[in-house]
């Protein structure tokens, strides 16, 4: 009888191949090979990591298609791929390329919304960056319950899409955007400023909108404070607020010069201050921290201010000194 001898496999010859082949894809994932030009591409909703690397290798973005696969799955990369706009250059090294579509690092651009902003002047910033038509923005912002549902006192989301610089992906959703603002608004109410809150008896909302008017009527942020005590000043005693802003929101927009009949015109207008008493209903604008923190620490004891040329503003505690500050000033005014 004829005996074979069995070939047995030669397992130092594998665990050399194996140990050459790992260092190989070590390599390989961390060579850039002399990176090139950026080039934009994008990751759609969904896509699988063969698509991606589809892509990835036609772009030139990585080299050695199918090991690059090996490796992605490997590191189970290809359970965190995200969607949206990238750049990344010419021959990435393949942790460079995977790290950027795992962790996110989309494409960004700033949208930035000045203080101030109502709700009509954010709506086509919006619908720009987020390719969303601005009829359609601007019914999403006027959505009944929004402001409940993203937990803003209301009414509505005017005063409360926190006026700041903010980095989206273009094409981004519109709601998305809303939620970033909003949760910046939030981020704002400081323990401090939720206890001054409460040493006011007064409401959120109430502090909001008067910080909205604050907002609108400074050109001097040192001013602010002094500003926002008139107005508390003449809500104490009964008075009309007179706050040409108010009158201005209800009539839809800036004026040159705010006439007697353009505020007859609104004279039933719940923002109209110069005609219903007390705040208006919400605010008119969305407020900067230097306005808020105004409305929640006013000063001195005026009653009424007018304003200069320069930009500041006169403050007086009569009616007569009033009327004289405002001869005053339009005389400055016609030197000017």
């Amino acid at each position: 009888m004829t005996t074979h001898a069995v070939k047995r496999p030669n397992w130092r010859a594998w665990a050399t191949w194996l140990a050459g082949l790992t260092a190989a894809l070590v390599v390989a994932a961390v060579a850039t090979w002399r990176p090139g030009a950026a080039l934009a591409f994008t990751v759609p909703e969904g896509a699988t990591l063969s698509q991606v690397a589809d892509t990835l290798s036609a772009r030139g973005v990585i080299r050695a298609r199918p090991a690059f696969v090996v490796f992605a799955r490997a590191l189970r990369a290809d359970r965190a791929i995200k969607s949206g706009p990238y750049v990344l250059r010419e021959r990435s090294s393949w942790m460079t390329a995977l790290g950027t579509i795992t962790r996110g690092e989309v494409v960004t651009e700033p949208l930035v919304i000045p203080e101030g902003f109502t709700l009509a002047q954010i709506a086509p910033r919006i619908a720009e960056l987020s390719g969303a038509p601005v009829d359609e923005v601007s019914a999403l912002l006027a959505t009944r319950g929004l402001d409940a549902e993203l937990g803003v006192p209301g009414p509505g989301l005017e005063g409360y899409l926190f006026p700041d610089t903010y980095h989206f992906a273009r094409g981004v959703s519109p709601r998305a955007m809303l939620e970033a603002m909003v949760a910046r608004y939030h981020a704002i109410w400081t323990p401090a400023r939720r206890a001054r809150l409460d040493s006011l008896e007064r409401t959120e909302a109430e502090i909001m909108t008067l910080a909205s008017i604050v907002q609108a009527e400074a050109r001097r942020s040192e001013e602010m404070p002094r500003i926002a005590g008139v107005y508390t000043n003449r809500l104490a005693l009964g008075m009309l607020l007179q706050a040409d802003p108010t009158v201005l929101y209800a009539l839809g927009g800036y004026r040159e010069r705010l006439l007697f009949a353009a505020i007859d015109s609104v004279a039933t207008h719940p923002y109209n201050t110069y005609t219903q008493a007390g705040l208006p209903p919400g605010p008119i604008g969305s407020p900067g921290e230097l306005a808020i923190d105004a409305s929640l620490h006013p000063t001195d004891d005026y009653l009424y201010f007018v304003a200069w040329p320069d930009g500041t503003h006169l403050f007086t505690r009569s009616l007569a000194e009033h009327n004289e500050a405002v001869g005053r000033a339009r005389a400055a005014a016609g030197r000017s």
